[in-house]
Order: C-alpha cells, then structure tokens, then sequence
C-alpha cells in the first residue's frame, strides 16, 4: 500500500518504523520544520525526521497545510492512505479527503476520553489507573472520528509520564499495522465515538507546575508524575526552586499542617498533604543544576524539619 506518514516527535518514530517493516511503500513523510534550540538556536531536526532520513524516504516540510503546498505534494505522490501520529498540525478537508483510504491517526488515550494535545500527562495528572491508543479516521474536529481499533492498559501507581509515553508509543505502533492491514483487505470497522462521553487533554503550561501542598498526596503524587519531564512540578526548598521529579507514597499519615516537613535526613525528605497524608521527595532538580536524590540536596540546603513549605506563585 502506498502511505505517506505524518508526524514529528519520538512517539511517532516507531509507528513509522512499523509501518515501513510491515512491507508498505512510505512515499513520503510529512514532518514539522526544522526548529531553533538550545544556547545555540542551530536548526534541529525532529525525530521523525532524523529516521525518515535514515531510512532513505523522502521528507517533506510545508510551513502550511492550507496554502496549497501541502495539497500539491500530496496530489504528485497519490497515496492510498495518509497515516497521522502526533504530527502537530491540522489537516484541511481537501487533504482528508485526498487518499482513497482516507486518513488516520494514532492517538494516546481511549477516545473520546483525553482528546487534544497531552492525553498521556492528563490520563496520570487525573489519578487515572488506565488508558490506552486508540486508531480512528481523522475528521475536521479535534479528535473526534469514527473509532477503528483500541487497545487498553493498566497504569502503575509509579509510572510517570515518559514512561507512559514510551509504552504507548510502540503500543500504537503495533495497533497501526494491524488496522492498516485491516484497511487494506476490507475487513477494519469504523465506531462513531459518543461525543457525551468526551474530554479534553489541553496542553500543559509551567502555570500547572508550583505544588500546591493542601492537597491530597495522591494528587501531588500524580502531578509529580504527569508533568514529568516538562515542565516538571515544582516546590521551593531552603529557598531554592526545584523540580520535583520522582515522589512516592508511602501510605503514612500525620497531623500536621499541609507544607510541614515532617522528615530531612539521610533517610528523605516527607512533607505533610492536605488529606493528612504525606508525600516523599525522592529526587529533584535545583534551578541551574542536575538531577539529584532528595538526601544529597539536604546535604547542602538543610531544610529543618517543621519548617512550612508555602504554594510556589
């Protein structure tokens, strides 16, 4: 089948990668353009751009899908699907309704649940236990056609949102190919989603990060984990701000005030919650420096224990 792939970051790499070992001719490859970063701003490449490449497929980079550009390339390279995952940009009618196939996308949650820009980090910021990918053909909403395929997944407790993202990356991948398959014999079944049961994914913001102590533990727990690795929640200790990056719940309670530090030690650093519940800070990240555990911060930043940690504004 001939299938021109749209996407740009990680978790579309191994959906092309699955697309192209399933034996499909990749007649092109619809990435974001190139983008300034670091100190540096040199031009960076997206990751599917860097493995378009290395794969020796042709790749395309239209600043705009409805001026005209993009339809153009399209007409030229006549492909029987258009494959989505994370790409970025909107596709205008005229592109949907290009391929003989259609168009279709992967998207990480079970739609219509988490339609938008980052169902991964919504699904843990909501203390969900589960998600999954879902497969559907791409209509002019946000997220809303007709369903083609699901797979679902359970969610540790500890696993943050990178994690989540890599496992649901290669889940989609291989929901893709088996779809696609489906598509191509005749046999794939389209579902219309229930629009009442629909809920939206915005994307995320540093507003989202300061930890705000009253709280349950669980909660703070869960935005530790759903805002990792960007923009990462964050708290100030000793009168430095750090990213929060790894926290766990041990299931103790006390009675002290939300922001109490009821521990600083060699053993960690536990703060009293809003429900009574209390929260380890296993690592952080100091403004300005490296990824360390909780104990080496305290060797250098003393945080007593009662002192009140205060909602970061």
């Amino acid at each position: 089948m001939r299938i021109v792939f749209m996407g740009t970051p990680d978790f579309a790499v191994p959906s092309l990668k699955a697309l192209a070992g399933a034996g499909h001719e990749i007649v092109g490859v619809f990435t974001q353009p190139d983008k300034p970063k670091n100190r540096g701003m040199k031009l960076q490449q997206s990751p599917v751009k860097e493995c378009a490449l290395a794969m020796g497929l042709s790749v395309y980079q239209p600043a705009k899908m409805r001026d005209g550009e993009a339809l153009g390339i399209l007409q030229e390279l006549k492909p029987d699907l258009i494959a989505v995952a994370a790409y970025g940009k909107i596709l205008p009618v005229d592109i949907l309704e290009l391929p003989r196939l259609g168009c279709i996308n992967v998207h990480s949650s079970l739609l219509p649940r988490y339609r938008g820009a980052a169902p991964i980090n919504w699904a843990i910021l909501n203390g969900e236990d589960e998600t999954g990918v879902t497969i559907m053909y791409m209509a002019e909403g946000m997220d809303t056609g007709d369903i083609l395929a699901q797979s679902k997944t359970p969610i540790d407790i500890n696993e943050n949102a990178a994690q989540l993202f890599e496992r649901l990356a290669q889940m989609g991948a291989g929901l893709l190919t088996e779809t696609v398959k489906k598509l191509e014999v005749g046999t794939a079944k389209r579902v219309p989603q229930d629009d009442a049961l629909s809920s939206h994914a915005p994307m995320l913001s540093r507003e989202q990060s300061p930890m705000d102590w009253e709280k349950t533990a669980r909660q703070l727990h869960d935005k530790a984990r759903g805002l990792y690795p960007w923009p990462a929640a964050t708290a100030v200790l000793d009168g430095v701000r750090c990213k929060i990056l790894r926290t766990a719940l041990p299931g103790e309670t006390t009675n002290k005030a939300p922001g109490t530090v009821v521990q600083a030690d060699k053993k960690g650093l536990r703060v009293a919650c809003g429900d009574g519940g209390v929260l380890d800070i296993l690592e952080l990240q100091p403004d300005g420096k490296k990824a360390m555990a909780a104990q080496a911060f305290l060797l250098g930043h003393p945080v007593p224990v009662g002192t009140t940690l205060t909602k970061q504004e």
